[in-house]
């Protein structure tokens, strides 16, 4: 994207999500001229597709979308590419979490782990942003197609718990006394690979409508559990053998298997999002039955 156009695509978000009365308003936001705020939203006012004082009309901002680089899917409907480049961030944050939040864990790193904890407050603002955003967008076409866009929310709240299960895994390095065993750190690491693998292979299939990406994370899915089943073996056995003398050691095993479970729901969440993905391009309906209970 050019210089020009990834300054005019971000005064375009500064009317949808901040709402300016005037061009001066939107030029002190972005440390820019008025001269040249006008100058970039003059062919858009003219055409009607931004409207004073300031709104942008969704509906025909499609005709734009390819001045800013967005791929549009054969059944997206105009505007959407806006939360779609919402979500793609927040999905690259929380990934940037849940590997930070591992490498805390691999490397016994407190400080890390804080770090990936005060990453949680972000992944929760872009949360808030999309739902917003969306509600926004509801509002301002109430009886369009672009009320499909509720589904956009969802997918935000899926991520957003990847984001806590993140959480979970760096909350283990600050409050367990023992680093990870090296033969349970090697299954957690296979778990983490394949979780990461999922999450973007799904949100990949949402984003670009790539629905053929489905049968690799259902692939994934079944690697997931096969790991996990001889993690939890692992665990097992090493509690087995291991004097409780004291009260933090069998807490370490519990947090472990809990560390376990989580890479499970992160893969479970995946799952979500890619027939979700189904349901969005295809209207096929998504089943009602939780993920990790149809493997019952």
């Amino acid at each position: 994207m050019s210089r020009r156009n990834a300054t005019l695509k971000a005064i375009i978000d500064v009317i949808l999500y901040e709402n300016p009365s005037t061009q001066d308003e939107i030029a002190k936001k972005l440390g820019i001229t008025r001269r040249y705020v006008t100058k970039l939203l003059r062919p858009l006012i003219r055409k009607g597709v931004v409207k004073r004082a300031y709104m942008v009309d969704l509906q025909r901002f499609g005709e734009f979308a390819d001045v800013f680089g967005e791929e549009v899917t054969s059944r997206e409907y105009a505007g959407s590419f806006f939360i779609k480049e919402l979500l793609r961030d927040m999905a690259g944050h929380v990934c940037k979490q849940l590997e930070k939040s591992f490498q805390a864990l691999a490397n016994y790193d407190k400080e890390l782990a804080d770090e990936a904890l005060r990453m949680d407050y972000v992944t929760n603002h872009m949360h808030e942003k999309i739902r917003s955003s969306v509600d926004t967008a509801i509002a301002m076409n109430p009886y369009s197609e672009f009320g499909r866009a509720v589904v956009f929310t969802e997918i935000a709240y899926d991520l957003e718990r990847i984001g806590d299960h993140s959480g979970i895994i760096a909350n283990f390095t600050v409050k367990e006394a023992y680093p990870v065993d090296p033969e349970i750190m090697d299954y957690l690491r296979r778990m983490y690979e394949t979780a990461v693998r999922m999450v973007k292979k799904a949100m990949k299939a949402f984003l670009n409508e790539k629905l053929e990406l489905r049968d690799d994370v259902m692939k994934l899915e079944k690697e997931m559990h096969r790991i996990q089943r001889k993690a939890l073996n692992c665990i097992a056995t090493q509690m087995a053998e291991t004097s409780f003398d004291k009260k933090e050691r069998s807490t370490y095993y519990i947090s472990l298997s809990r560390i376990v479970k989580t890479f499970e729901r992160i893969g479970d969440i995946s799952v979500e999002i890619v027939d979700t993905a189904v349901e969005f391009y295809m209207n096929i309906p998504r089943t009602t039955t939780p993920e990790r209970f149809r493997r019952l």
